[in-house]
């Protein structure tokens, strides 16, 4: 991705964070993003290339982010602990890419071309899962590491749309902790 796109994609996430989906147009990323009107068509000419462009972006960061923790632990207590500071990343500090990524998930249940990225996407949170699961010894990875993904997205979605405040990283330490420790049986 070109350093321009690379801008342009940003600019985009940081809209539907904001604004959300219909918020989003390419006047309002070449708004955001500082550049001359006619800049984002250049570079993303429909509104589904915009959203593709956004989800290659939002991509290449979660694969960095969730690729350079290093290898899963096998102690589950130690496994908590890596995604719970995970999660409060999702919940605090990467809130909005949060956001961009529920609005672009449920805008590609209205667009087939952006449901088979959207897809792909989500391919990679799944191996993660399972291989974390793995590694903490489950006798069934490929089960409950859908479970832990479905767990995760779930205080994730409550953090950012529930009713109430969000969890401390202590909370969703000890509600994963639990989680492993039930489905590991330990």
């Amino acid at each position: 991705m070109s350093p321009r796109a690379r801008h342009v994609a940003d600019a985009a996430l940081d809209l539907l964070a904001e604004r959300g989906m219909r918020g989003l147009t390419h006047r309002a990323v070449d708004e955001i993003a500082g550049l001359p009107l006619g800049s984002t068509s250049n570079v993303a000419r429909s509104r589904v290339a915009l959203l593709e462009l956004a989800l290659t972006r939002l991509e290449a960061i979660e694969t960095e982010r969730f690729t350079s923790a290093g290898p899963f632990p096998e102690d589950p207590d130690a496994l908590a602990a890596l995604l719970a500071a995970a999660l409060t990343d999702l919940i605090g500090r990467h809130r909005s890419l949060s956001l961009a990524r529920y609005e672009m998930a449920l805008e590609a249940n209205r667009q087939p071309a952006l449901r088979r990225r959207y897809d792909q996407l989500g391919r990679r949170p799944r191996e993660l899962a399972t291989a974390a699961m793995a590694a903490a010894g489950s006798p069934d990875p490929p089960r409950h590491g859908r479970t832990l993904l479905a767990f995760v997205e779930g205080l994730t979605f409550d953090a950012l749309a529930g009713a109430g405040d969000a969890p401390s990283a202590e909370e969703l330490h000890s509600a994963l902790r639990g989680l492993l420790r039930g489905m590991l049986g330990r």
